[in-house]
């Protein structure tokens, strides 16, 4: 019997063995490494080709978002399944855009994670109630953004190229350094460019830059 091959990404390690130890449980699923950050989950995806990789969000160096956009640029046969306790419309969202095929909260039922690594191993989506119902949200949101006033164009080119790289998840510091221009410089524009387009947060960010081809899947 061919087994899931899943790769556990968290940075706390008592809920790594806690995973590991319920996965080992399962006959077709095989746990066969794990990472403590997205950095490493990089390295472990590239030597180890799991088919399947649960994420978890919030995590030091590199997280699960900037993790989970390179994944998928970098190995697409791979799959991501976001495991994370944080189920807001504002961590969802971006996960899903990001390219992970499931999400999943860690108070979930064990049986409820098992199912959902085969679903997304086999290409089908697993969204836990909480991740389905902020893609509706999400869905019935997009026809009263295409309405409005496309505030896209009113960026200087300059601001333009600080958002692209912004939402590809380097930091005002590289972008900086990228640019050849000073650090406040950089930040300048990071700050000017969200205020005209009205958006506050980071997961806003991304989502406007998806939704104008800025950045890709």
């Amino acid at each position: 019997m061919q087994k899931t091959t899943v790769l556990i990404v968290d940075d706390h390690t008592l809920i790594r063995d806690g995973i590991r130890a319920l996965l080992e449980s399962v006959a077709d699923i095989k746990v066969v490494g794990e990472a403590v950050n997205g950095k490493e989950a990089l390295d472990k995806v590239k030597e180890l080709i799991p088919q399947v990789v649960l994420m978890d969000l919030a995590m030091p160096i590199m997280g699960g978002l900037e993790a989970t956009r390179r994944i998928r640029r970098e190995f697409p046969e791979t799959k991501i399944l976001a495991l994370t306790q944080y189920d807001d419309r504002e961590y969802i969202i971006p996960i899903i855009e990001a390219g992970a095929r499931g999400f999943i909260s860690k108070m979930a039922a064990f049986s409820e994670l098992a199912s959902a690594i085969q679903a997304v191993s086999q290409g089908d989506s697993f969204l836990s109630p909480s991740a389905a119902a902020a893609l509706v949200e999400e869905c019935q949101q997009k026809s009263t953004v295409e309405g409005e006033r496309d505030s896209y164009q009113q960026l200087t080119n300059r601001e333009r190229e600080v958002l692209k790289l912004v939402t590809e998840g380097y930091t005002a510091k590289e972008i900086a350094s990228m640019l050849v221009i000073s650090l406040r410089t950089a930040e300048a524009y990071k700050t000017s460019l969200m205020r005209k387009l009205n958006i506050r947060n980071k997961a806003d960010l991304i989502r406007f830059a998806i939704r104008k081809g800025v950045i890709t899947l």
